[in-house]
């Protein structure tokens, strides 16, 4: 709890106190305390106190009401308050000064006292839900250490030029993104990802800003200026969330902006035409009074931003940037989920996947791996990587172009290729029908073996397509895949269907003939790595990138990033989406329902001020408090941790 908070804490206890003390002693009181005081004028006492406990809880409440009527925009909450509890003093006042017993001064005080409390559990609420966000705004780094002239500089990471050196010592944040020239350490990126595993790095590893550097001092070769940097990016985002409304926010804007001065043309009304037919005007006003307190749009306007908000947040706990409550609203009735392939099912790097027979796989790779040492393309690197030890040198290789390799070494020849290089050499093999680049291996003329070389599935994968066909959605994949690795990929991971050998233009036709042939009510969310997936990501309904902690077209193009990389954030948000809709519902029908209900009674003369209150505070608190649960420590974990629950979201899609 902020200072401020705690200041007007403290003034609300004080005047809850000072009023409790008045009322108990007015209704104690045979006559209450104009009865004490009497004469004429014993109105003056009871008017005098509650006057006083009045201004000390309501003097801001006036003053923003009146500096809302200079400024032209007088129909808020404010005004609704002053009318109504200066209202009721005058009616208090009428009726004292008439030598009737004064009622509505405790009423008036118990209006704005009860508003207070609503306000100070908004402002609590709001800063519970700000809290995660301002944690990721921790991440912005104060300076920079920088190697100049043979020293070390510290300057602000803003005046750092791309291809500078800077220094990060231990417990320090990283202040822009490089690359690692000397030192070893791990960096804790939990501020970034939301995950609290160390990473470790080395010289040659990339390292973004807004992580910190934990246990090794760090050099680092910038590579980008800090207005282009990671954590620029991110902050950015982050501070301009807000300015993306949903429907539901847009419509209570709408809605208040016209309900206010409809209720206050309805309680003016409500107090001249009966008031002037029966001639009770002092019934009349209170029930008026009453209606004006009841009708204030608080726990609209109040709750549902900020349920939006606790999702943003609880999303942001998660490692999971949503741009704004539009996505999030968005996200929960998405029902087709569109992938790109190559980096965002698939790691996106080749590896050995099948070695046959199984058997001989040792000496399969060790033979392919001698021939392969040397080179320098992708998939040879995979099989030396998956051969793990220190291949055996001194082989003497010749390339043959659309073929292979030949490695010779004395007695020992090694046939390293496809099928044409056995086929010219006369070499009886077995054919691979897998997906994937094939590489058979032979020695001395006889065939050893083969390896499939495919792009590795990423683990989540499958269980997060699955998630989703079982909430009742779409899967798609787009790949410039041959048919044939499209095709294997598409039954291994289980999407509904998918499309393959695609240049990046025909991706967006796909995506542009999906959003045309779509039912209204659908929404399309493109998955993409946010590396050449821009144009599509930008198209799409909801655009999601798998970019990770450092990809620029991640955070550039893209409505939800999941800085994981991780495919599970996708049902996560989804839960988070839905469980803040929920929230955002319950809030607009509950109160809508109950000062419907508190109006009519209020209209009728059956509710009074005190029932009003509650009709306006009450309503609101409860609303405050059914939205912060969205962003509480529980509600977080459980959302991580919960598993889709199809029936619970298939409504939603």
């Amino acid at each position: 709890m902020s200072a401020k908070q705690k200041k007007e804490l403290a003034r609300i206890i004080a005047a809850l106190a000072a009023f409790l003390v008045l009322l108990i002693t007015d209704k104690a009181l045979d006559g209450g305390l104009a009865g004490a005081a009497g004469g004429r004028l014993g109105w003056l006492l009871p008017f005098g106190l509650y006057l006083a406990v009045y201004l000390a809880i309501g003097y801001d409440v006036l003053w923003r009401a009146l500096r809302g009527i200079l400024r032209g925009q007088m129909l808020d909450e404010n005004f609704l308050m002053c009318i109504a509890t200066l209202g009721a003093f005058a009616l208090a006042i009428y009726t004292g000064a008439s030598g009737l017993a004064p009622e509505g001064f405790d009423e008036a005080c118990a209006v704005l006292l009860f508003y207070q409390v609503g306000e100070f559990f908004q402002d609590y609420a709001t800063g519970r839900s700000r809290k995660s966000i301002s944690e990721l705004m921790d991440i912005r780094p104060d300076s920079a250490h920088v190697l100049r002239d043979g020293g070390v500089v510290t300057v602000d990471p803003a005046e750092v030029n791309v291809g500078e050196t800077i220094v990060v010592n231990p417990g320090e944040k990283v202040p822009l993104d490089g690359v690692v020239v000397s030192g070893a350490s791990s960096l804790d990126t939990r501020a970034l990802t939301g995950e609290s595993m160390p990473r470790d790095i080395a010289a040659g590893d990339s390292v973004v800003s807004g992580s910190v550097n934990v246990t090794s001092q760090l050099q680092i070769v910038v590579e980008k200026a800090f207005y282009d940097s990671t954590v620029s990016k991110i902050l950015d985002l982050v501070e301009n969330a807000s300015a993306q409304k949903s429907k539901a926010e847009n419509f209570i804007t709408k809605f208040a902006r016209w309900y206010t001065p409809a209720v206050v043309a309805a309680a003016v009304l409500l107090a001249v035409i009966p008031g002037a037919v029966t001639g009770d005007w002092r019934e009349w006003i209170y029930r008026a009074l009453s209606f004006l307190v009841v009708s204030c749009p608080c726990a609209l306007v109040i709750s549902v931003p900020l349920s939006f908000f606790a999702g943003i947040g609880a999303a942001s706990k998660l490692g999971i940037l949503i741009k704004g409550s539009n996505y999030l609203e968005k996200f929960d009735k998405a029902n087709i989920f569109v992938f790109d392939k190559t980096g965002t099912l698939t790691k996106g790097n080749f590896a050995v996947v099948k070695v046959a027979p199984e058997s001989e796989r040792e000496r399969i790779l060790a033979l392919a791996a001698a021939a392969e040492k040397d080179s320098s393309h992708p998939i040879a690197r995979s099989v030396v990587a998956a051969y793990g030890k220190e291949p055996v040198g001194g082989y003497t290789v010749t390339n043959v172009a659309g073929e292979g390799v030949i490695a010779e070494k004395a007695d020992s020849v090694l046939l390293v290729g496809n099928g044409k290089l056995m086929e010219s050499h006369g070499i009886d093999y077995v054919p691979e029908e897998g997906a994937g680049t094939v590489i058979y291996v032979a020695e001395n003329g006889v065939f050893a073996g083969s390896l499939l070389v495919a792009d590795e599935l990423k683990p989540e994968s499958r269980e997060v397509v699955a998630s989703l066909n079982a909430m009742g959605c779409t899967t798609v994949m787009l790949t410039g895949d041959n048919e044939r690795i499209a095709a294997s990929v598409a039954a291994d991971v289980g999407v509904t269907r998918y499309k393959a050998s695609l240049l990046p233009q025909d991706k967006v036709a796909e995506v542009e003939s999906a959003l045309a042939a779509k039912k209204p009510n659908d929404v399309l969310c493109f998955v993409g790595d946010g590396i050449n997936d821009a144009p599509v990501l930008m198209r799409s309904d909801v655009g999601i990138a798998m970019g990770g902690v450092g990809s620029d077209a991640a955070i550039e193009a893209s409505d939800i990033v999941l800085m994981r990389d991780d495919l599970a954030g996708i049902p996560t948000a989804k839960r988070v989406a839905h469980k803040t809709m929920r929230v955002v519902y319950e809030n607009i029908w509950f109160s809508l329902i109950v000062k419907v209900v508190i109006l009519i009674l209020s209209a009728v003369g059956i509710a009074g001020m005190w029932l009003a209150v509650f009709g306006d505070v009450g309503v609101a608190v409860i609303a405050i408090l059914n939205a912060m649960r969205v962003g509480s420590a529980h509600s977080v974990n459980s959302l991580k941790g919960k598993k889709p629950h199809s029936n619970a979201l298939k409504s939603t899609t």
